[in-house]
């Protein structure tokens, strides 16, 4: 028994561990790049960008570049001009992990899961709530993308909530971040300490509360019926 709860958690938990992980490192990366090479970036045509867009659908899908992060990049190149580019990639890797995940796990976790009667009934009430629980995860500023597209598709969230939970949770998120863009007067300042203004501390801590407390609240209210 020991070694098939192994087997079911082990590959969720490695997946956890490295989406966590990858986006730091890569990041990191990306911010020397971009610091280095700015006058460069900040001369590309649409089609340019277009190819920078489709790059960052598959980075995003495999956990390499953070929303946020990259809402910072195209915000401080593009101005608001950048809100349907951002969109766009990030339902696009939302569904693509979605469909990664759906392929290689195959329900053999929710079905690890549903042998326990009771972890099986609260993931039925989960579910009766899906769209409103994946609005406010996708709400915080804190929950990292990648991760919370991984649960979401291994607790077999239905495709439809989780990409429009996914998108307007996504709005505030992208929108802070497009804005805290356009006040920075350099590209190294704003990726390197993107918080330092207290607006975008005050907003950052909104939708952080507003997240935690409409996550308390609908599970509150659909564990206790």
């Amino acid at each position: 028994m020991k070694k098939v709860e192994f087997k079911a958690l082990s590959g969720p938990a490695l997946a956890g561990l490295a989406l966590s992980v990858a986006p730091l490192l890569f990041s990191s990366a990306l911010t020397y790049l971009v610091i280095s090479n700015e006058p460069v970036i900040a001369q590309f045509n649409g089609w340019e960008w277009l190819l920078v867009t489709i790059a960052c659908c598959l980075t995003s899908t495999f956990a390499l570049t953070p929303p946020t992060f990259l809402a910072l990049i195209f915000g401080y190149f593009l101005s608001w001009n950048s809100l349907l580019p951002l969109f766009a990639l990030n339902m696009v890797s939302i569904l693509l992990v979605n469909k990664l995940i759906n392929w290689f796990d195959q329900d053999r976790f929710v079905r690890f899961i549903e042998q326990n009667p009771k972890a099986k009934n609260v993931l039925e009430r989960i579910r009766e709530q899906e769209l409103k629980v994946i609005f406010f995860a996708k709400l915080s500023p804190v929950l990292p993308f990648a991760v919370v597209n991984l649960v979401f598709a291994l607790s077999g969230a239905r495709l439809r909530n989780i990409l429009l939970g996914g998108f307007l949770g996504m709005i505030p998120r992208t929108v802070l971040a497009v804005w805290t863009a356009q006040q920075a007067k350099e590209i190294r300042t704003l990726v390197e300490n993107p918080n330092a203004q207290n607006g975008t501390q005050i907003a950052i801590g909104v939708l952080l509360l507003a997240s935690v407390a409409g996550l308390f609240a609908v599970l509150n209210r659909t564990l206790n019926r």
